[in-house]
């Protein structure tokens, strides 16, 4: 099982958020970590310093000589999959070879500014745009409408470094989407909100079905985005990630709202709306307690040890552990070193070989 690092900062200081960044690069690319992944989201505190993956993805190129770069994830439906194709070609000559792409559909309807009436076909779009991101990239032409109508054919520029894109298809947790990713021939990248990690289990045997049923070399990987913090004790941890995370969970809570308002049922938007701020308050201590115990990677490294294990025994391939969820900056990078421990005492403990 692979260790990589996630971002995804509901930070205020914006600046601060960016040195995490480099600097949890650097250690990733200093110790043998995988990947470094970095999102896009637009227009709310929650993941907002990050509204383009190609743009860190080259300042993390920039710094590094090892580690995957990765986009966790492009949402495809916002943008035209040909200037996808090229930045993260881009993003590949800086990185010598290192770029890869989760393709993901969207969920949220503001941020479909960027592309107003695409997003009840999102599903559909992000899949075509996958393939088609995939056939640029390997040289293939494809043809389009230029400024006046007529057809033309194109080819991407710069040509990239990696033959192939590896890629990703993101899943919020629908098994419909494990088993598209199998059919498709595509790794996956999956998370723990709202998802039990029996579900994963089960849902990573139908992917793993899926691409055998299609006819695809391998297996695939899987990637668990996992929130994480280590220390020496779980119950300081505890303390340390309590009020940052809650205020992290907070402000995801405010997103859902904001969504559910734009799209979801008028009663649903009702309800959400008349919670006080006690009853918002309630509902995240609820959830922080159930996250710490069951959902994040938390506590010591004998700790994490124990988690990792259940992780691998429901065949996720690959950890990409979520770091900058408000804990102060420099807590963080001294963590990272357990976390480096962490990835030294699993490969003992696993050898690459049993894989």
């Amino acid at each position: 099982m692979e260790f990589g690092l996630f971002y995804f900062a509901n930070a205020d200081d914006h600046r601060q958020g960016y040195e995490l960044l480099l600097e949890g690069a650097r250690f990733a690319d200093r110790n043998g970590f995988s990947a470094v992944w970095t999102p896009e989201r637009h227009f709310h505190e929650f993941g907002g310093i990050y509204p383009n993956p190609a743009v860190t993805g080259a300042a993390i190129a920039a710094v590094t000589e090892h580690v995957a770069i990765r986009a966790g994830s492009v949402v495809a439906p916002l943008h035209n999959p040909i200037r996808i194709a090229e930045e993260w070609s881009v993003v590949d000559n800086l990185s010598g070879g290192r770029a890869g792409i989760a393709f993901a559909s969207g969920w949220h309807a503001g941020d479909f500014v960027f592309s107003p009436g695409r997003y009840h076909d999102r599903r559909t779009d992000n899949v075509a745009a996958l393939e088609q991101v995939r056939r640029l990239w390997r040289g293939e032409s494809v043809t389009v409408p230029d400024g006046v109508g007529n057809p033309v054919e194109i080819r991407t520029l710069p040509r990239p470094v990696q033959g192939e894109l590896p890629v990703w298809l993101t899943t919020s947790g629908s098994l419909e989407s494990f088993e598209s990713a199998g059919r498709l021939g595509v790794n996956v990248l999956t998370h723990l909100l709202g998802q039990e990690l029996a579900d994963i289990e089960q849902k990573v045997k139908a992917y793993h079905a899926a691409w055998q049923h299609a006819g695809h070399a391998g297996r695939g990987h899987v990637s668990l985005m996992i929130h994480t913090f280590l220390g020496t004790d779980r119950a300081e941890v505890k303390e340390v990630v309590r009020e940052p995370f809650s205020q992290y969970l907070l402000s995801s809570f405010d997103l859902i709202a904001r969504a559910v308002g734009r799209t979801g049922s008028a009663g649903m938007a009702s309800d959400i709306a008349a919670l006080t701020d006690a009853d918002r308050r309630f509902l995240i201590d609820a959830a922080f307690d159930r996250y710490f115990l069951t959902n994040g990677l938390f506590g010591s490294v004998e700790d994490g040890v124990e988690i990792c294990a259940r992780l691998a025994d429901a065949g996720v391939d690959e950890l990409a552990c979520l770091i900058d969820f408000g804990v102060d900056g420099k807590l963080v990078l001294d963590g990272l070193d357990r976390l480096g421990e962490l990835r030294q005492v699993w490969e003992q403990k696993v050898p690459a070989t049993a894989n």
